[in-house]
């Protein structure tokens, strides 16, 4: 299980424009790395909204957003340009970047349990090491939440 301390494992993958991305890119700066389940669903939406409409507050705080599920890059982009998203989207159909910050598991979804991607994030320092996990996920609140732990 990953914790607060733990070194942050290591990804290098493409966001939805064809961009190479990697953990490593951002040696020096915080990183906010959000898990969550599908592209244009209803909380997934509400979720990559908040984190658009605080995305200058991150930036301030030099904060990188990044948001990763096991989507296709077409629906990424879709995703992202439809809703305006400042901040990449990962690829990550093989799911090695998820199942490497454990955010696979089981969910219930009125009443019914299914394995899927869960709702959760890591703040990683600057250090590559996690200074914070949110298991536990509001999508309308999560943002400012997260801001918050930045201070």
């Amino acid at each position: 299980m990953l914790n607060v301390g733990d070194a942050a494992p290591d990804f290098s993958t493409t966001d939805q424009a064809g961009n190479p991305v990697a953990l490593a890119d951002f040696k020096g700066r915080q990183v906010v790395l959000y898990f969550y389940p599908k592209d244009s669903t209803p909380g997934c939406t509400i979720e990559a909204r908040a984190f658009r409409d605080a995305f200058e507050s991150f930036k301030k705080k030099g904060a990188a957003v990044l948001g990763v599920s096991k989507d296709s890059p077409g629906s990424h982009k879709k995703f992202a340009d439809k809703e305006g998203l400042p901040f990449p989207l990962l690829m990550d159909e093989d799911m090695k970047i998820i199942k490497a910050y454990e955010a696979w598991g089981d969910r219930s979804i009125v009443g019914r349990i299914f394995s899927g991607v869960m709702r959760k994030t890591f703040l990683i320092g600057p250090d590559g090491r996690i200074r914070a996990v949110f298991p536990h996920v509001s999508p309308s609140r999560h943002a400012q939440e997260v801001l918050a732990a930045l201070e």
